[in-house]
């Protein structure tokens, strides 16, 4: 091989060149010629591996070599015979040039480093990918291990780059590494509170990917698609994109509605605010009338007739309505609801069902539903909703209640 290199030198030694010039030269057409030569060996082994694990991911049955060939690992494991060739003839091509041999050496170490690397990336992103394939792992934060991984493997690289370069020990280097820890944490900072994050977040279950959040601080509201060591994306309903730092998960108050979606139904609270001057006793033809209503028929048939055997046995004087017991238009209509929202077909009767009496305020009763609805889905959900309140709105005359609105300028007008 030696001989081989010096035969260019050697015929332009003898053709009266210098020997200065002629071992530049010769070392310039030595380097084109093993280029040449590394790119065609390169260009071959890339080939020949591609195809090799295409057939082998076109007759698995697994979809990790297809993962494989998409994230470039046969294309970098390519590089690596090429490399070492290089490595290998750099002393005869530069035998000449003592000072610029030692230099070479070190860059191609260090490019060998950088190649592992990724290699190793390319594996890692496939390990990923082929992960996140798996039902049972599909909603992990698999990218957070994976970034922790390559974060430490980047370090050790940098840590042993230096060490090629600079002809110093390694373990020089890590001694060093505890006296710059301080400053070390401060660059890192971010990182570290990510990773410790994400790895609370996992052990807890708060967050899985496909969950729907809400984040009032960063203003988000829409499922995650992402989570990784440093973020968390959320898509928002509006398909905006919302980056949440990590570490925020733990810091910060946010809602996932997980469990409503893995619930039987959606919850559905919202109150009607009744006048409290429409609120009265209920008389005879009050409750006649109220019993052509098909809901609560039966009921205010037997309500009726206990209230009137009570006070009946309890000889109670009904010349005053608020003697004795008595039937309430406020109370028939929550009675009413109740009925009304247990024969709904979007409401799941499954699930609680109530319709309940809160404090009095200056806007008057409210009286509140609580139920859940059958269909979890955001339109659907709405449109239930309304459905039910559009019906109870427009039943509220019929109990001869009234509901309570702050007056508009149509109010005030001369009549």
């Amino acid at each position: 091989m030696e001989k081989r290199s010096h035969k260019i030198y050697n015929y332009l030694v003898d053709s009266g060149l210098s020997s200065d010039w002629a071992a530049i030269i010769n070392a310039v057409i030595l380097v084109f010629a093993l280029l040449a030569v590394l790119f065609v060996i390169d260009f071959i082994f890339r080939k020949i591996l591609v195809e090799l694990f295409t057939r082998l991911s076109l007759n698995s049955k697994t979809h990790f070599d297809d993962l494989l060939v998409k994230n470039r690992a046969p294309r970098n494991i390519a590089h690596i015979i090429p490399v070492i060739i290089l490595y290998k003839t750099i002393p005869f091509v530069f035998r000449d040039f003592p000072v610029v041999e030692p230099i070479l050496l070190k860059i191609i170490e260090v490019f060998g480093i950088f190649l592992f690397l990724w290699i190793v990336r390319s594996l890692l992103h496939t390990i990923k990918d082929f992960l996140k394939t798996l039902p049972s792992l599909r909603d992990k934060p698999i990218d957070s291990y994976i970034q922790v991984f390559m974060l430490f493997l980047w370090a050790f690289g940098i840590f042993f780059a230096f060490s090629i370069i600079t002809e110093i020990e390694i373990w020089k280097f890590f001694t060093a590494l505890g006296t710059a820890s301080a400053v070390i944490i401060l660059v890192f900072r971010d990182t570290i509170m990510g990773f410790v994050a994400s790895i609370q977040v996992s052990i807890n279950d708060m967050v899985r990917i496909g969950d729907w959040i809400t984040f009032d601080k960063y203003g988000a509201d829409g499922d995650v698609t992402e989570i990784n060591l440093a973020t968390v994306k959320v898509q928002n309903f509006d398909n905006t994109i919302t980056t949440i730092p990590t570490y925020a998960l733990i810091s910060d108050s946010f809602k996932n509605w997980r469990g409503m979606t893995d619930s039987g139904g959606r919850r559905i609270k919202r109150a009607l605010l009744i006048k409290q001057e429409s609120i009265r006793f209920l008389g005879a033809k009050d409750v006649e009338s109220l019993k052509k209503i098909e809901l609560i028929s039966a009921y205010i048939h037997k309500k009726s007739a206990d209230i009137a055997s009570y006070n009946t046995l309890n000889n109670i004087d009904k010349s005053l309505l608020i003697n004795g017991r008595n039937l309430t238009n406020i109370g028939v209509f929550r009675k009413y609801i109740d009925a009304y929202l247990n024969g709904h077909s979007g409401v799941n009767e499954e699930m609680t069902i109530m319709v309940r009496q809160l404090n009095p305020t200056s806007q008057g009763i409210p009286i509140e539903i609580y139920a859940f609805s059958t269909d979890k889905r955001w339109a659907n959900y709405e449109y239930i909703m309304a459905d039910i309140f559009d019906h109870l709105l427009a039943a509220v005359p019929y109990f001869e209640l009234e509901g309570f609105e702050l007056p508009s300028s149509t109010n005030f007008k001369l009549k």
